[in-house]
Parts: C-alpha cells; sequence; structure tokens
C-alpha cells in the first residue's frame, strides 16, 4: 500500500498546477518527501509500467502515455457527450440561448456539441466541427487561463505577434481569477459568449462551456445570470468528469 500511495503522490505532484508537469528527480524528491535513493526505485518501477516517462535529454520525468490510452478508453466507456448533454441541456433551457461544448485541439479549439434554445428568436450559429483559433472567443481563452503555463505559451507563442501577448497574458490572469471568460464581437459582430473550464480528475482542461447570445440590449443582470448560471453547469460538468477542486 505504502508504494502505491507514494506512486499516487508523484503522478498528483505531475499533474499539478503548481508544476510544469516535468520534473527532476530531485524536484520530485523534495515534492514528495522521499529520499532521492527512494525516489529512483520508484521512478524506475514506475517506468516500466508506462506510469511516467523519462526525457532523454533533460532526464526530467512527465506522466507517461499510458495515462491518454486509459484515459480515451474511459471516456469511450462512459459516452462522453451523452453524459455531459443533460447538463447542456438544462442550462439552455434555463438561460434560452445556444450552448456549446468545446475542445481543445492543438492550436485551436473543436466545437464539439452545441444545443439551440427554440426560444431564442436570434440565435448566435456556430456549426459542430467548426476549429476556431485559441486566442478567439471566450471559451478558448478560459481554457487557456486553466492550461499549464508551458501549454498555454506555446499556443499564445504561436497566435499573437510579440507585441500583442503582454496584453493578452493580462486577460488570462483576469479570467482566472474571476474563474470565467467573457468575449464580445470577436468572432461576429454584436454577438457576445460567456464561459467556463470544464476540468477532469487530474484538474486538467479538457475542454469549455459557453454561452452564445447578441449583445443588443444586453443588461448588467442579464450578463450576471448568464455568468452564474453558466459557472454552475461548468461545476457540474467538471464533477462528472471526476474533479473535486483544487
Amino acid at each position: 500500500m505504502q508504494s502505491i500511495d507514494r506512486a499516487m503522490n508523484v503522478i498528483k505532484v505531475l499533474v499539478s498546477d503548481s508544476s510544469e508537469n516535468w520534473l527532476s528527480i530531485t524536484e520530485l524528491s523534495q515534492e514528495c518527501e522521499l529520499p532521492v535513493s527512494s525516489m529512483h526505485r520508484l521512478l524506475k518501477a514506475m517506468s516500466k509500467h508506462g506510469l511516467i516517462q523519462q526525457d532523454e535529454q533533460s532526464k526530467q520525468y512527465g506522466l507517461g502515455n499510458i495515462w491518454l490510452e486509459y484515459g480515451l478508453r474511459m471516456y469511450d466507456k462512459m459516452d462522453y457527450i451523452s453524459q455531459i448533454r443533460p447538463e447542456l441541456e438544462r442550462l439552455m433551457n434555463k438561460v434560452e440561448e445556444s450552448v456549446y461544448l468545446s475542445q481543445p485541439v492543438g492550436i485551436e479549439s473543436l466545437i464539439i456539441e452545441r444545443i439551440d434554445s427554440e426560444k431564442s428568436q436570434i440565435r448566435v450559429y456556430d456549426q459542430l466541427g467548426s476549429r476556431v483559433p485559441m486566442h478567439i472567443g471566450a471559451a478558448n481563452k478560459v481554457m487557456l487561463a486553466y492550461m499549464p503555463y508551458n501549454q498555454a505559451k506555446k499556443i499564445v507563442d504561436a497566435l499573437l505577434p510579440v507585441q500583442e501577448r503582454a496584453a493578452f497574458w493580462d486577460i488570462l490572469k483576469e479570467t482566472k481569477m474571476k474563474g470565467h471568460g467573457i468575449s464580445h464581437s470577436e468572432r461576429t459582430e454584436g454577438t457576445s459568449s460567456v464561459a467556463v473550464p470544464v476540468l477532469n480528475h487530474f484538474g486538467e482542461v479538457h475542454g469549455a462551456v459557453s454561452i452564445g447570445f447578441v449583445s443588443f440590449n444586453l443588461t448588467e443582470d442579464r450578463l450576471d445570470f448568464l455568468i452564474k448560471n453558466v459557472i454552475e453547469t461548468g461545476n457540474r460538468v467538471s464533477s462528472k468528469l471526476g474533479y473535486r477542486g483544487p
């Protein structure tokens, strides 16, 4: 049992927001409060089973690809969309606006689900399967804000010129501080969106739930109502994926 506890502690450190996801054996020893000799034996056993991997150049350790394999199998069995769709429908009925579920794919996001409200006379329409650059829109900003810094930095550097990056990072910091993202007229003039991240069991960004709506005659009370409900939905969806909070 002690070995399992120690191994899980290593995994938690490697996926934590405070880590860079790749750490040296000395850093892992300090974080897990284990002697380097004990950590070396533990990492060797974990590596044998594919739970971790070592970068050949830096000699640092990160999560093994087997977690991705197991995760994909798990989501396939859980039928990810059908499990979450009731929450999206509940949100749509409450706010009477179009609701979206997005996932990050490299430097873009992919809209994997959309539910429209029949009561909304003017709909914000984004097709299923649409790809959106990760620096555009509330959903994408909130996903970037909750990603590990190095992962987000690669995306930001690939999409934005140097002179625009500092201001964009300020937006991401504010987004994470508030716990939600807001976008006005970024893709389509006269439309807005609010979004929250979807986090998995490890606290990693799995996607984002967003509400799209027209900004004509938008009041502060209406905006607060939309933000409140998308936050509540995001919390429930993340909980279904095993997220238990920081």
